[in-house]
């Protein structure tokens, strides 16, 4: 059993050392969980990074229990929260509460990276349920579909109100 996070306690990952999934479509792109608690030994939240492929978004959703902090770092698009269209451009930070539904799409011809914050932890398990294992530097694979169960995926781990 892993010790708890402490006093004193830090890790330190670094870009490229941590694990990696493929996305399916819409997102396309991939998800990289940074800190979680398998490596941190800390049970209060989860971080990493999205990529959004081109032309490309994460479908509209809501967290059931969790509360989500998400930064842009580099694109262009917009983040539809709870209806409301906002632009979305390098340095927008969103937070997003229990419920709150959202969607971000990437409408530019490059890669949109969102940092993502989650309390309590648990995206990274999502991620890696829906994901393919991604290798750093490895080229993008063709498109692929979403698991046939995904809903099911999505209610167990807490994502509600998706749509197509």
């Amino acid at each position: 059993m892993q010790q708890p996070a402490g006093p004193g306690h830090a890790v330190v990952i670094q870009p490229g050392s941590g694990p990696s999934y493929w996305q399916p479509v819409p997102a396309n792109g991939h998800a990289d969980p940074t800190l979680f608690p398998a490596n941190t030994g800390f049970e209060g939240l989860s971080m990493g990074f999205q990529t959004v492929a081109s032309n490309s978004r994460i479908r509209e959703h809501a967290h059931r229990d969790q509360i989500e902090l998400q930064i842009c770092f580099r694109g262009r698009g917009r983040v539809v929260v709870e209806g409301i269209v906002h632009p979305l451009v390098p340095g927008t930070a969103c937070f997003l509460g229990k419920g709150v539904k959202h969607e971000i799409i990437n409408e530019s011809d490059g890669e949109l990276v969102m940092l993502w914050v989650i309390s309590p932890p648990g995206l990274e398990d999502f991620f890696q349920a829906i994901g393919r294992p991604r290798a750093v530097g490895e080229s993008a694979p063709p498109s692929f579909q979403r698991p046939a169960d995904v809903v099911a995926v999505e209610r167990e781990m807490g994502v509600t109100d998706t749509v197509a």
